[in-house]
């Protein structure tokens, strides 16, 4: 296994400047996550680690040797992609095979039937083992394409968006398993994706990339919890954070045309321009709470609703219970937990707390 790390990379393709002085730390054996939207630059991240793309400059790092120069093959990763990359007129057991197969490995049959089987079991696919690839399930093909990088017994897993082609359900389901083969296997994996909920519920470390720059890097009750600035608070979330301008004044939140609440953070000034971030769970509905709104929307989600309400000016979500009675254009009360809500700077977006 190993760990990695990338000092003071930039890349650029022509006049797209794809990383920006990105400096990043993945600890031998863990699951960590790559957040950020479409050209953040988590792909060229995971290249530049796989040794397929040669950063303009900055070094690579693996378990403290310097890998820059390396190629792919000796720096030893496994990378699994969105597009499955299978060979369709062979068997699942001739794709699982094949990466055992090359010129530089010197596996005895009896060996790569042995890897092969070991795959297999771990990603309930023996029962395919004699299927042609192009009578599988997407499913089954991201789980045989997941078993050839396993083979390999590799040090590093790369997985670039591996579930994004998948439905749901699907999704669900291998996000579970894939958490399980990381716990059996002990490797260090390194999972890009633009899905906040698979970060939040696979990541044991997440960094939140945007355009190029790693924003903040914490567990994901850290990220979640204690956003750096206010990009990352509404970047995690579904929904995300209700930020709103004001201003502190008296221990209370004044919001600009809208209303005022109590809160317990410090460090402000009176006047100071700020945002207020609240979680949609943390706004509490209640009569005689002191705050009225009127109901733009209901999202019925089964085990809660997610309301959005109007107030003066501002659009805000309160994530509730499914039982509570609710319609368009009710007038409805609420008022927040005021320990839960974060300060930020309305000039630059930090959060004041990590002032």
């Amino acid at each position: 296994m190993a760990d990695i790390t990338l000092q003071g990379i930039n890349k650029s393709f022509g006049q797209n400047r794809a990383l920006r002085n990105l400096d990043l730390e993945i600890k031998d054996g863990e699951f960590f996550v790559l957040l950020g939207q479409t050209g953040a630059g988590k792909t060229t991240t995971l290249r530049v680690i796989a040794g397929l793309e040669e950063p303009d400059n900055g070094k690579v790092l693996i378990d403290g040797m310097d890998a820059t120069n390396w190629n792919a093959a000796q720096r030893d990763v496994a990378l699994v992609l969105q597009q499955y990359s299978l060979y369709p007129r062979l068997t699942v057991r001739g794709n699982l095979e094949f990466p055992l197969k090359s010129r530089t490995q010197n596996f005895t049959p009896e060996q790569i039937k042995e890897r092969v089987d070991k795959a297999a079991e771990t990603l309930q696919i023996t029962r395919l083992l004699d299927r042609k690839v192009e009578r599988l399930s997407g499913g089954e093909m991201q789980r045989v394409s997941i078993g050839r990088a396993i083979v390999r017994e590799p040090r590093v897993f790369l997985m670039d968006e591996p579930l994004s082609a998948l439905d749901a359900n699907l999704r669900d389901v291998l996000r579970v398993e894939l958490k399980k083969l990381h716990n059996e296997l002990g490797a260090t994996f390194v999972f890009v994706t633009h899905d906040q909920i698979e970060a939040m519920s696979m990541g044991d470390k997440v960094g939140v990339l945007n355009k190029g720059q790693l924003v903040q890097v914490g567990t994901p009750s850290e990220i979640y919890n204690n956003p750096l600035n206010t990009f990352v608070a509404g970047s995690v979330g579904t929904p995300p954070m209700n930020l709103m301008n004001g201003t502190l004044e008296g221990g209370e939140a004044r919001i600009d045309n809208g209303f005022s609440l109590p809160v317990t953070a410090i460090g402000a000034g009176a006047g100071q321009p700020l945002k207020f971030g609240v979680r949609p769970e943390d706004l509490v509905l209640e009569s005689g709470a002191p705050v009225e709104g009127r109901v733009f929307d209901v999202e019925d989600h089964g085990v809660i609703k997610i309301l959005t309400i109007d107030v003066g000016q501002n659009r805000l979500h309160a994530t509730v219970s499914a039982q509570m009675k609710v319609a368009l254009d009710d007038a409805v009360r609420f008022g927040w937990k005021a320990d839960k809500v974060l300060l930020f700077d309305q000039k630059n977006g930090r959060n004041l707390a990590y002032a």
